[in-house]
């Protein structure tokens, strides 16, 4: 927190003197000009000019010609009047005025102290066409959005760690107290089983740390080729399938979408690791494609294996599903594959649609903004 502030006037007695000020300046410079443009042919002393009157009638009185001071005498109290009413309607119209203008300031503030005490909730949504007030109003109701998202996707994030990181600790605990308990435990057997429980602890970890970051969208975009990309991720990989006796057909022409390089990399990678445990050991296959279109990119990776029903493709997306068909020999899993694939397309703007193959598997398709022209 800052330095505590020392009271001052408010904005709104700010407006009002202002308003009132300028109809006082508007009113003297009124007066100025007429005393200038007006007052100045008029001479400084009064004058009385004999008139002539006919033979036989009465003698007509002197014209008189006021002066300048005589004029200024007579008009000086009713300026001075009118000065009196416009700084009384410049202070209570000022006033009012004022009053109508902050009200939605008042109401953002209002809605930053609820947020600051922590409810995000709420929201200013000022009515009416759009003017500075509500763009201000719709910008913070904007910054709250992503605000609220942010911390449940950390609520979330926490949530998800702890419930999922339970399971491989207390593993590891009952590990422990078994050989603990055994003499004639086996050093190296309690070894691989520890290393593969903290290598799932590893994995789940990082996988939503991806996850995290992709909710978020903390990511500078920028054009990443997406067939090099699935070459990456096709060598990677490539020792994995050919221990389960996998091909691996990458086909596509250069195609650059729009996003960040290490997000993109993580959904190619994670859509061809899913290709490949979820296959038909020794004699299955996995196609990568890459198609350039009309203002984005297709991606496209299909895989021979059991038949998928769609009640089964339509939960594939949801965080910690594990799919069928997949043997405990090869990675494990966390269950959050296609979730991570699902939150990085939507963080690009893009479209996630799987689909079951004709003969068993899956087909996935990715469809992404293309990079701007340069």
């Amino acid at each position: 927190m800052g330095a505590p502030r020392r009271p001052g006037a408010s904005v709104r007695v700010k407006l009002t003197l202002s308003y009132a000020g300028f109809l006082m300046v508007a009113g003297v410079l009124l007066i100025a000009v007429v005393w200038v443009f007006l007052l100045r042919y008029v001479p400084d002393a009064a004058v009385r000019l004999p008139q002539d009157s006919a033979p036989g009638r009465r003698p007509l009185p002197d014209l008189f010609i006021p002066g300048r001071y005589d004029l200024w005498r007579a008009f000086a109290p009713r300026a001075a009047l009118a000065l009196g009413l416009l700084l009384v309607l410049g202070l209570v119209g000022g006033w009012l005025l004022a009053g109508r203008m902050l009200s939605p300031l008042r109401r953002v503030a209002a809605v930053a102290r609820a947020t600051a005490q922590g409810s995000l909730s709420e929201r200013v949504a000022l009515p009416g066409r759009r003017d500075e007030l509500r763009e201000l109003a719709d910008a913070f109701d904007a910054m709250l959005d992503r605000v609220e998202a942010h911390v449940a996707e950390q609520r979330r994030f926490a949530s998800n760690a702890s419930h999922e990181l339970r399971t491989p600790l207390a593993v590891t605990k009952t590990l422990l107290e078994v050989a603990r308990d055994d003499p004639d435990r086996d050093v190296d057997d309690l070894l691989r089983r520890l290393a593969t429980v903290n290598t799932r602890a590893i994995d789940l970890t990082e996988a939503l740390l991806v996850l995290s970051r992709a909710d978020q969208r903390t990511f500078t975009p920028e054009p990443v080729d997406l067939s090099l990309l699935a070459e990456q991720a096709a060598e990677t990989l490539l020792p994995l399938a050919e221990r389960r006796g996998l091909a691996i057909v990458v086909d596509g022409a250069p195609a650059e979408a729009f996003g960040s390089p290490t997000l993109l990399l993580q959904l190619v990678t994670n859509l061809v690791h899913n290709a490949i445990v979820h296959n038909e050991p020794e004699q299955g296959r996995v196609w990568i494609r890459v198609r350039p279109a009309a203002g984005h990119v297709d991606l496209e990776v299909e895989n021979t294996g059991a038949p998928v029903s769609p009640d089964q493709v339509a939960t594939l997306t949801e965080r910690f599903r594990r799919g069928a068909g997949r043997t405990h020999t090869d990675h494990p899993g966390v269950g959050l594959g296609l979730a991570i694939v699902k939150s990085i397309t939507q963080a690009h703007d893009g479209r996630l649609t799987l689909a079951p193959r004709d003969g068993g598997g899956l087909r996935v398709t990715v469809r992404l903004p293309a990079a701007p022209p340069t």
